[in-house]
């Protein structure tokens, strides 16, 4: 397939009507293939001509991730034998939904992923070295193996873990460019120190950070992202924002202020709680019409992911759409002792202390049927002026103390990256559960 590389120096108007135009097609598309929204155009007294502009989008109710779990394999669009790859998400607020993807989806994943180096300024001849898996049923390492082969890097494939692998690599290959889980950093540093390497002199030079923030809202660097730059500052780093739904990606470019939407790609709206659309200067969840997908296309899905926004032109002098970190994840609010929290203001404050090794923040349902939250904490330190000043940190930046525990490093390391797990789960939603 064909895709603009250039479409975000369109102006505001161009890019709405290029995004208008396919969006007719896309409509056309599902309601012949789609079994699922060809019945929910029904059911709505809707047809495809009635859905021509962006804002026509208003008349179609929203897909959320209970309708993905329910009707699966009814958004598929295509006979089995059209479907190239098969990746599932990663289930974090739910069983895991299977995405089949056609040759076409894979040409439209490696562009989007391509597009993000660009946005980082890679050269072709450059090395990437991809930290993060390909395998496990994982999209976004597949993504970024075609992404770096489209903007004409080789890829090493190290996948993640293990940092003496990646450092004997880094010192035979010298790749200027990786994709990583950001955290993972850290240990590659520390792993650095004790083995006598100069890391500040290494050929690593811009580092892709996927699947954990690393700035607060104002695009400030985060406690973690403040680590990584004050340790390694040689290392520039570019956030990446994506989710298997929506097939695509948002990316930092150069400027460091906002991920950039790729309006090729998607179509991008920011939601209330009623599924009305949110002011620019307020917070919505991202929700997204894929535009080009053959496999399983969707209309007006919900990521669960609170943004902010911004329409106004970059620095570097692209028209699209920037996206803020994730302020959290809807179903992920917890209540507690009167204070709503998302688990990320509470990593802020851990990655903050010193003699934390690891930790895992765990919901649950007390026995008066609220919100309760119970912090392990991977240490060697168990005295109680350490659990002390643990919740100190709390109450003085988010209010309140959750519960602490202070466990073997170990224990958390097996809870924090389960055998079948993909990501680092920093979260574990207990609610409900007996």
């Amino acid at each position: 397939m064909t895709l603009p590389k250039d479409i975000w120096y369109l102006s505001p108007e161009g890019i709405k009507a290029y995004q208008e135009e396919k969006l007719r097609e896309t409509i056309g598309y599902i309601f012949e293939k789609s079994p699922y929204y060809h019945r929910l155009f029904q059911e709505n007294h809707l047809i495809p001509d009635d859905i021509r502009t962006i804002d026509d989008l208003l008349k179609l109710p929203v897909t959320t991730k209970k309708d993905l779990q329910l009707h699966n394999m009814e958004f598929l669009c295509v006979p089995k034998s059209e479907i190239a790859d098969y990746v599932t998400t990663s289930g974090t607020l739910g069983d895991p939904v299977i995405f089949a993807e056609t040759q076409n989806d894979l040409d439209r994943l490696g562009h989007c992923e391509a597009q993000s180096f660009r946005l980082m300024n890679t050269r072709p001849g450059d090395k990437l070295l991809l930290m993060c898996t390909v395998d496990r049923r994982f999209m976004a390492g597949l993504a970024c193996f075609m992404g770096g082969g489209r903007c004409g890097m080789g890829v090493i494939r190290t996948g993640n873990g293990i940092p003496e692998l990646q450092w004997d690599t880094i010192l035979r290959m010298e790749p200027e460019v990786c994709a990583c889980v950001p955290s993972f950093l850290i240990k590659m540093m520390d792993y650095a120190v004790k083995n006598g390497i100069d890391y500040h002199h290494c050929s690593l030079k811009k580092a892709q950070c996927l699947g954990e923030s690393i700035r607060n809202n104002d695009f400030t660097f985060n406690t973690l992202g403040q680590q990584i730059h004050d340790r390694w500052p040689e290392l520039q780093l570019f956030s990446n924002y994506a989710s298997t739904e929506m097939q695509s990606s948002f990316n930092e470019c150069e400027e460091g202020c906002g991920t950039h939407h790729k309006p090729e790609l998607t179509i991008v709206e920011f939601l209330d709680d009623h599924d009305e659309r949110v002011a620019d200067d307020r917070p919505g969840e991202v929700t997204v019409t894929t535009l080009g997908v053959t496999g399983m296309p969707l209309l007006r899905f919900k990521t669960g992911d609170l943004c902010y926004h911004t329409n106004e032109k970059c620095s570097c002098g692209r028209n699209s759409i920037r996206l803020s970190p994730v302020i959290g994840r809807k179903g992920q609010m917890v209540k507690y002792k009167g204070t709503t929290l998302y688990p990320s203001a509470l990593f802020d404050v851990l990655e903050n202390i010193p003699g934390v090794q690891n930790y895992i923040v765990q919901a649950y349902t007390n026995d008066i049927g609220t919100d309760g939250l119970l912090v392990r904490v991977g240490s060697t330190d168990r005295s109680e002026q350490f659990i002390k000043s643990i919740k100190d940190a709390f109450r003085s930046k988010i209010r309140v103390a959750p519960e602490v525990s202070i466990e073997p490093a170990e224990t958390i390391a097996e809870l924090i990256m389960p055998p079948m797990s993909r990501k680092i789960v920093k979260f574990q939603d207990l609610r409900g559960e007996k």
